[in-house]
């Protein structure tokens, strides 16, 4: 009998290696990962990662932060380039939220966040609390006060829900977990543009969107706008715990010493993934590959499966994608893993992919090929 909380549906299969875009269980069998361990190792298991690691465990891996972190400061450049950011490093998504959304409140003194039904923040009772779903809020009694939830795409919703006491609006630019709905661009340059007119913050959770995942480094980059506040993790240091927040220079002053910190945020480990993770990225056209072969990908899917009757919608931006479909999802999922494919899935009746954005274009056709036989 397991000694473990049953919080987790586990499939009946252990991974034990990994190489490239590929990961071996325990009997040896070889799969082509198209989940990225949850959108986590967006370079697939990279060699020059794995250097880094080893490269820095032989050194240091842990200092509080207490003292100065030149790692830290090193990532924090290569995230922000020429934006005006400053950074503050955690360990997941849901801490990035949760500073966002305690520097969002002391930033302007108020209490009121504005976020979206369907969406999805976190699992700590601030980042819950934000999210628009009640099935994850299910069971925990009273949660954060003050949020409340406008309408996906509908920038009416979001007026409706404006008080004197607001201090912010958070959104994704792409809503994952619930079944990837990509937000309008009409609606998101009225939004930014409203929240500058009215003083409000615009908090852009890139948890899952960012670090590369949709062909740009940070996903709003697509919809030319600047958030004041972004939240990152997964793939920002490609498997290591690592979180961050980038907020605007001006906010600084709200997080003056002793306001917020972390005890493992920003360790020398995560660090030096996130530092090789991002040199990786930011080099040699990578993201302008990642955007080439999302587009292939996003065709091949499209023209395979795009006619068939149990597929209603498939939709996405980069290597982020969904396909909504009247199959049995969780039987798909199997029926994946048993040619060897990883998927996952999203929402209700959304088969969600997350693969490497190391694939090549054989591995895409490879993955296709698969999904056309399971549908047949």
């Amino acid at each position: 009998m397991s000694k473990l909380f049953q919080n987790y549906k586990r499939a009946e299969i252990e991974f034990v290696k990994a190489d490239g875009n590929y990961l071996f269980d325990k009997d040896g069998k070889k799969y082509l990962d198209f989940s990225s361990g949850i959108g986590v190792t967006n370079l697939g298991f990279h060699l020059p990662v794995k250097k880094a690691l080893m490269q820095q465990v032989e050194q240091i891996w842990h200092t509080p932060n207490l003292y100065q972190n030149s790692l830290q400061e090193e990532v924090a450049k290569k995230l922000i380039g020429d934006y005006d950011y400053l950074a503050f490093f955690c360990n997941s998504g849901a801490e990035a939220n949760e500073a966002a959304i305690k520097l969002a409140r002391k930033a302007t003194g108020k209490g009121e966040i504005i976020s979206f039904q369907n969406s999805f923040h976190g699992r700590t009772f601030g980042s819950m609390s934000a999210t628009g779903q009640d099935k994850i809020k299910e069971g925990f009694g009273d949660l954060v006060p003050h949020f409340s939830y406008a309408v996906y795409n509908d920038m009416e919703s979001v007026k409706n829900l404006v008080s004197q006491q607001t201090a912010a609006v958070m959104i994704e630019l792409i809503q994952g977990e619930s079944g990837i709905h990509p937000a309008d661009q009409d609606f998101v340059t009225e939004l930014s543009a409203f929240c500058k007119q009215n003083n409000l913050l615009l908090i852009v959770d890139e948890v899952q969107t960012g670090i590369g995942r949709t062909g740009k480094l940070f996903a709003f980059e697509h919809y030319g706008i600047l958030p004041d506040i972004v939240t990152l993790a997964k793939g920002l240091a490609n498997g290591l715990p690592a979180g961050a927040i980038l907020g605007k220079s001006q906010l600084g002053s709200a997080f003056h010493y002793g306001s917020h910190g972390s005890t493992f945020g920003g360790n020398k480990l995560a660090m030096a993934a996130a530092s090789a993770t991002l040199d990786s990225l930011l080099t040699n056209r990578f993201l302008d590959n990642v955007e080439e072969k999302g587009r292939f990908l996003f065709k091949s899917l499209k023209n395979e499966l795009g006619h068939k009757v149990s597929v209603k919608q498939i939709r996405g931006l980069g290597f982020m994608i969904g396909i909504e479909t009247s199959e049995d999802i969780t039987s798909f999922v199997g029926k994946a893993r048993e040619n060897g494919l990883i998927v996952l899935t999203a929402g209700s009746n959304v088969i969600r992919l997350l693969p490497p954005l190391t694939l090549s274009k054989d591995e895409i056709k490879y993955a296709v090929g698969i999904f056309k036989r399971i549908f047949n």
